[in-house]
């Protein structure tokens, strides 16, 4: 994803057999701490994965799609782009430029009947969680696990299955009326806390 050579030799190889219609952008990675704990090293770290990773995928995939008659393009953002989280600032700051480079490529690509969307999930019960909370709450992981499960006025963590759901309607036919847009997937977290 951080190497553009690389992402553009891939993506010309998978071309070769047929043109890619649809780009999921999905690769990312975590990072906790604030403006002040958060090291050159760790920003540099999380922005060539979370941002420059998108572009480097989108930059190769576009003119394949321009040629092609259009195509769709569905980046996983999170609510951590747009809502203030506390100990997340890289992270925040990554996916928040997700959601701005969504809205600029689907207004830069609407006559070459390119849509591009994001997803903006809250917390989605994956492997990747139940990893966090081993590591980070040794002895405490079904406690934090349900004190984050009810962070969310749903009462409960997002499924894989439910965010694949829609990342499938945005990149199908039914929705070739929609571009430019963040769908917030957060089980009330957004609008419904407090």
């Amino acid at each position: 994803m951080t190497d553009q050579q690389q992402v553009k030799a891939r993506v010309q190889q998978f071309a070769g057999a047929e043109c890619p219609s649809i780009l999921v952008n999905n690769a990312g990675i975590s990072s906790i701490g604030t403006v002040e704990s958060t090291s050159e090293e760790e920003f540099d770290r999380v922005f060539r994965v979370n941002v420059k990773g998108f572009y480097n995928c989108m930059q190769a995939c576009i003119p394949l799609m321009k040629s092609n008659g259009g195509g769709v393009i569905l980046n996983m953002a999170s609510i951590a782009g747009s809502s203030a989280l506390a100990d997340r600032f890289a992270y925040s700051m990554s996916k928040g430029a997700v959601i701005a480079m969504t809205l600029s490529v689907a207004r830069d690509y609407l006559s070459c009947n390119i849509r591009c969307n994001c997803i903006s999930p809250a917390r989605i019960h994956t492997p990747f969680v139940d990893d966090y909370l081993r590591k980070t709450y040794p002895g405490g992981e079904e406690e934090m696990f349900e004190k984050l499960s009810k962070a969310q006025p749903i009462g409960r963590m997002g499924e894989p299955e439910e965010v694949a759901a829609l990342a499938l309607f945005l990149c199908s036919d039914q929705a070739s009326f929609i571009t430019g847009v963040d769908y917030l997937l957060d089980g009330g977290f957004t609008n419904l806390r407090g």
